[in-house]
């Protein structure tokens, strides 16, 4: 569609949210990049290999229990109205016994635990009062992780446990994918960082993304604001396809100075332009030299809606981590939520706990450019395409989006 006819035409056509999704995924290569980094510093990193274990766990037989070492044939006769007396000395044999706490090396000679309850002590011996099995309270070499064993698959991501079992077993340093580098452009000739004079804005677009991208496993570029220009976007836009994703924020619908869709689709192909979704439906998602580039509107919810629908699970396929629905909570509507047929809503809502359980409060209906109904709110309601609402009253799921990651 030519320029003067794309501004004309507003958007008489929007995609759906997940045909949208997926076209631009089918766009998106995982990044091959490799690194290791020290296992201290590779909490939610995603590995680049499978890990097995280099040493076992335990790697030596130890006690499970306090109380004394000792051949287990020697109790074999033993019992209440019988006991076995052992001599106590520092190394086990026949008929002798050591004493032993829970995790101490089981000593040479020693093939079992007694426990210390099951025995009398009489200055340098012992009485045992039942017999005990070889192997009996005995943790032997391997018995959590064996070596050799396999901890973990190619494309997982580490957690804090998984990060202790990984160093227990013998690593100090562990191969990941590196982290998508982001590159984070805003734009708009009204924008400025600090002190604005009337009919400017102080730039919140670019900053909030760029903390997006670092908390959701990305490594952001936070670009200075580039103004509305043809040339200037597409010098901004060109120098950093050396990332894996380019981003900007503004300029991203039909006006005279919604430039964006038009310098991608030059530069590269325009994929999505105009998605079924409130806020945020004048996204546009396309690709330049191979790299994944999405256009979000300038309106703050509607940017912060379409990074978290299309950027974040962009981002985490580019990064080989897991993409997973935020946490929700279940709760009752106070007023009713209201929404375009064929049009996914995102309904920001506060929380309040009642004896009855969660209510949830819608905190405006509109106002993509209200950054405060979205920064002050808990979470939102998604309202699917195929519903116009929700009843004051009716339970519905919030998502706690700002906490996913």
């Amino acid at each position: 569609m030519h320029d003067e006819d794309r501004r004309t035409a507003g958007f008489k056509r929007k995609t759906r949210v997940e045909a949208a999704r997926t076209a631009f995924h089918g766009e998106i290569t995982p990044l091959s990049r490799t690194e290791r980094v020290p296992v201290r510093q590779a909490d939610e990193r995603v590995l680049a290999t499978g890990i097995d274990a280099d040493r076992p766990i335990p790697h030596y037989a130890r006690a499970a229990m306090d109380g004394y070492a000792l051949r287990a044939a020697d109790t074999h006769d033993a019992s209440e109205r019988s006991p076995v007396r052992l001599t106590v000395g520092d190394q086990p044999g026949t008929g002798q016994a050591t004493k032993v706490h829970t995790g101490s090396v089981l000593p040479d000679g020693a093939d079992a635990v007694i426990k210390v309850e099951e025995t009398d002590r009489r200055e340098g011996d012992i009485d045992v009062f039942s017999s005990v099995a070889s192997g009996t309270n005995v943790g032997p070499v391997g018995e959590d992780i064996e070596a050799g064993q396999r901890l973990y698959d190619e494309g997982t991501q580490l957690r804090p446990s998984d990060l202790g079992l990984v160093k227990g077993t013998g690593y100090d340093d562990v191969a990941v994918y590196e982290r998508p580098r982001v590159s984070v452009i805003p734009t708009g000739e009204e924008l400025v960082q600090t002190d604005p004079e009337p009919g400017e804005i102080v730039e919140t677009n670019g900053q909030t993304v760029a903390q997006y991208v670092e908390r959701w496993g990305g490594v952001a570029t936070d670009r200075s604001i580039v103004t509305d220009d043809l040339d200037a976007l597409r010098a901004a836009i060109s120098r950093d396809t050396d990332h894996d994703i380019v981003v900007t924020t503004g300029g991203s619908s039909v006006g005279e100075r919604d430039l964006l869709p038009e310098v991608v689709d030059g530069l590269g192909d325009v994929i999505v332009h105009g998605v079924a979704l409130k806020p945020g439906h004048p996204v546009a998602l396309g690709v330049v030299d191979g790299t994944p580039v999405l256009n979000l509107p300038g309106y703050p919810v509607a940017c912060i809606v379409t990074a978290v629908q299309f950027l974040r699970p962009a981002l985490r396929r580019v990064g080989h981590m897991p993409v997973r629905g935020p946490p929700t909570t279940t709760a009752r509507l106070t007023r009713k939520i209201t929404s375009e047929p064929g049009t996914r809503s995102y309904a920001r809502v506060t929380l309040d706990e009642t004896d009855e359980g969660a209510t949830a409060t819608p905190v405006r209906s509109g106002g993509a450019g209200v950054l405060s109904s979205v920064a002050l709110a808990d979470g939102w309601v998604v309202v699917p395409e195929s519903t116009e609402g929700y009843a004051e009253g009716e339970t519905v799921t919030v998502e706690h989006w700002e906490w996913s990651r």
